[in-house]
């Protein structure tokens, strides 16, 4: 099991709820997003501590190979570590957005697309994300719209609360709302198509680039299935968020000491853990996981013992 050093962006919208939530001392501000667990070139992570304390995500995967990917995920991806996973503190409202599929990213000379979920940490009063279209959009319609900022006024807005969840698939035009602090897993990709930025203005007063042609190539214009996923919690049993070709994410909650059994598996996991504290065991090594922070597990372990310190709170996600 590896933890790794977060990656923290300072960013205009960013907010400062990162660092406490994660237990971490820093002097950045406006924290915007965090990044957990990246095999993004360039923005790769550290492993924090053990033996492998320095190793980059992408060494390890180049010295396990399948054994810590699967052997279905290494022969599909290689030395690329397929899942990208942030926290977003949105103290102000984050840019309108589309992200490619596979296809088109490959068109583009990019391994992946970037489909994605989102897990509300926690919302200010009011906050709101926009996810998917309140109606189908004629692609006519989308220059005038991006220029007038009238494409505000057909997206779909979801109010939030702590624990919703939401899909977002590539092609999906979405925003996080200001007040939003949230989980996201995605697709290792770092492309982003911004439609409209309300005209805001960096600290040289220049408006953000936009990629109004290369979003317009990417967004489905009839997608209007951006509601809420669905769910009730249940104690100490795994609960479905999300299943797809992309990744699987279950939502953890336990009181009481379980054992995950991984036997039948044949994929890497990563924990990440959203409230409270829990010790992890598998194959003789151990280490508490702390709210705010995320742990690999190699697909070499096959039964993780959870046992909580009060009630522990976790995302679950791998691709199986």
């Amino acid at each position: 099991m590896w933890t790794f050093n977060p990656i923290l962006k300072t960013v205009i919208w960013g907010g400062e709820r990162i660092a406490p939530f994660k237990g971490i001392e820093t002097e950045l501000n406006q924290i915007g997003e965090s990044w957990e667990i990246s095999g993004v070139p360039g923005v790769e992570s550290v492993v924090a501590s053990g033996p492998d304390k320095g190793v980059t995500l992408t060494e390890l995967l180049r010295r396990f190979g399948a054994s810590l990917l699967g052997k279905k995920n290494y022969n599909k991806y290689g030395d690329h570590f397929p899942l990208l996973i942030k926290f977003i503190d949105a103290r102000h409202d984050l840019s309108v957005q589309v992200h490619p599929d596979d296809e088109l990213a490959a068109q583009r000379g990019s391994q992946f697309g970037k489909t994605e979920m989102w897990y509300v940490l926690d919302a200010e009063p009011g906050a709101v994300l926009a996810n998917g279209f309140n109606r189908k959009i004629d692609p006519a319609e989308y220059e005038q719209l991006v220029e007038t900022g009238e494409i505000m006024d057909v997206l779909n807005f979801n109010p939030i609360k702590t624990g919703d969840a939401f899909y977002i698939p590539a092609g999906r035009v979405h925003a996080i709302g200001k007040g939003g602090f949230i989980a996201e897993i995605q697709e290792t990709s770092d492309i982003t198509y911004r439609l409209y930025d309300y005209k805001r203005r960096d600290a040289q007063g220049n408006e953000r680039e936009l990629h109004t042609k290369e979003a317009f190539e990417a967004i489905n214009f009839s997608d209007t299935e951006g509601k809420a996923i669905d769910y009730t919690l249940r104690p100490d049993i795994p609960v479905n968020l999300v299943t797809s070709p992309f990744f699987t994410t279950n939502l953890w909650k336990i009181d009481h000491e379980v054992m995950r059994d991984y036997s039948e598996w044949d994929t890497f996991v990563v924990l990440i853990a959203t409230k409270g504290s829990a010790q992890l065991t598998t194959d003789g090594s151990s280490l508490t996981l702390r709210e705010g922070n995320s742990v690999l597990i190699p697909a070499w372990c096959k039964k993780l013992t959870i046992d909580p310190e009060d009630t522990f709170e976790a995302l679950e996600t791998y691709i199986k």
